[in-house]
């Protein structure tokens, strides 16, 4: 009884110290990316390099709506502690900057490295009005300076050409560019010696969802759990997603240096993340073999509203990072995610645990502890799941406020429901509930909830199923509930991390 006092004053304590912040910002993630001020989208340019995980973002320097897109950029050492830097690549000369990618040239291919050192290189796409290009700038300072490359080095003549994915491809010694034409719906493959001439190889698609531009591309090899490895292609889509308005689609296949195969059935759209606040996702380039992961972070906002949500002197957050691997299911290959670990170093000390128990035993001890701080890290374990009624778990952040998780396991689906979630009036599309497939596997279930200020980010069956939406509730403490009006699984256990402001 003591211990269970002890832990309820440490994270009422939590609790108390976000006062300020809550008060004057009070929709701003604390363990998500933003920009200190104005708008940002796309990541963008995301590269490993000297110790440094290099974050661009679609950044517009004069306002907090979409216009007069650059690059902002920051830096990491840890994915979690973010150093804003100056504006890498300014709109110059009616040339907007779109979005791109960022690779270390090592073996100075390029020409643009100096004394010895490779460059940074960023290829990006110029926007002017009726015209997309690809473009190069470079950086012999670690990418604290940008030279941009003053002719295109690529340029079809088109008005919808955009957001080259670079990566060296080994086995064939050469770069590969991955590029979207996106009223096509086609990824369009390019290939290069020098990052400076490029070669048209192949096309893919349409395939897969349809409805909308397709953008963002991103294409690499990820290990399979069990043994093996193949290829992903990554394809966002705006509009068409799966919660509508924009999402991020990806197939599974095989690729040679020249050609993208998808396997075989792959027709319907496979989707990273069924909630309606991930975009663009796009991994880190140059991630040393030493750390060995695959690991991306998607736009957390939808072009349905982007513009509109309640936030100031700032619009936009990043998901937090994950880490990426391919799982076999019975419905074939699937994309898992996982958030990085070095996040866990946000966690504070002490936190509430429940050693398992019936259902109602683990309601009434969520019951007891109505004052949790508004940014968690959230572990939930059930076991006995399957033939069982749908149950629920509640964010509840006022007295009429909440956001639900529903877990239905005669469907196989779960769904995640912000209707009364808080403030949703500044569009007609934000209220909404937002549906995702749900493999049960011998009637377990893990469920990871990451909350934040303005985000919950849901994290089923080890990341095989991932929901991620924006929720603007009130200001101060939150509680969790769980609830069913039937028969009931057992709960194995939960636990409760506060989470601190990254120092």
């Amino acid at each position: 009884m003591k211990r269970v006092a002890f832990l309820c004053a440490c994270i009422t304590a939590v609790s108390a110290s976000t006062i300020a912040h809550a008060q004057t910002e009070p929709f701003r993630p604390l363990f998500h990316f933003t920009p200190a001020r104005h708008w940002m989208n796309d990541p963008n340019g995301m590269v490993f390099y000297e110790g440094e995980w290099h974050l661009f973002y679609q950044y517009n320097p004069f306002g907090d709506k979409w216009g007069h897109m650059s690059w902002g950029h920051a830096v990491s050492r840890d994915l979690v502690r973010w150093e804003h830097l100056p504006l890498a690549l300014a709109e110059e000369d009616g040339t907007m900057i779109f979005s791109g990618s960022a690779v270390v040239d090592w073996k100075n291919t390029s020409g643009l490295g100096t004394n010895g050192k490779p460059p940074l290189v960023a290829i990006y796409t110029g926007h002017r009005e009726g015209r997309q290009d690809q473009r190069l700038a470079f950086s012999n300072d670690r990418g604290r300076t940008w030279t941009k490359v003053p002719v295109p080095v690529l340029d079809l003549r088109l008005a919808d050409f955009r957001d080259p994915k670079v990566f060296w491809h080994a086995a064939t010694s050469r770069w590969v560019m991955t590029v979207a034409l996106p009223t096509e719906q086609k990824v369009r493959f390019y290939t290069s010696p020098n990052l400076k001439q490029w070669t048209f190889v192949s096309d893919f698609g349409p395939a897969g969802a349809t409805g909308g531009a397709w953008e963002c591309p991103d294409l690499f090899a990820l290990p399979v759990e069990g043994g093996g490895t193949k290829w992903v292609l990554i394809v966002s889509i705006n509009p068409g997603g799966v919660a509508g308005g924009s999402g991020t689609q990806y197939f599974t296949g095989e690729f040679d240096g020249t050609r993208f195969v998808a396997d075989t059935g792959v027709t319907d759209a496979r989707w990273a993340d069924y909630g309606a606040d991930f975009y663009a996702g796009v991994s880190w380039s140059d991630v040393p073999k030493s750390d060995g992961r695959r690991v991306w972070l998607g736009w957390m906002s939808n072009w349905l509203y982007a513009q509109d949500v309640p936030t100031s002197p700032w619009r936009s957050a990043m998901t937090v990072p994950r880490v990426l691997t391919l799982r076999r299911t019975p419905d074939g290959l699937r994309l898992v995610q996982q958030p990085v670990a070095e996040l866990e170093k946000l966690r504070r000390a002490s936190p509430l645990r429940f050693a398992g128990g019936t259902f109602a035993a683990a309601a009434r001890w969520l019951a007891s502890h109505k004052d949790l701080p508004p940014m968690l890290d959230v572990d939930m374990r059930f076991t006995g799941v399957s033939g069982k009624a749908p149950f629920s778990v509640h964010v509840q952040t006022a007295a009429d406020e909440r956001t639900s998780l529903s877990v239905d396991p005669a469907s196989n689906r779960l769904t995640l429901d912000r209707t009364h979630s808080g403030r949703t009036a500044f569009h007609r599309d934000f209220s909404l509930r937002h549906d995702a497939p749900l493999r049960i596997v011998d009637g377990a279930l893990r469920l990871r909830l990451l909350l934040d200020a303005s985000s919950l980010e849901v994290f089923a069956l080890g990341g095989e199923t991932v929901l991620t939406d924006l929720i603007f509730p009130s200001a101060g403490g939150r509680s969790l509930s769980i609830a069913s009006d039937g028969a009931m699984p057992t709960v194995k256990s939960i636990t409760i991390h506060a989470m601190r402001t990254p120092q």
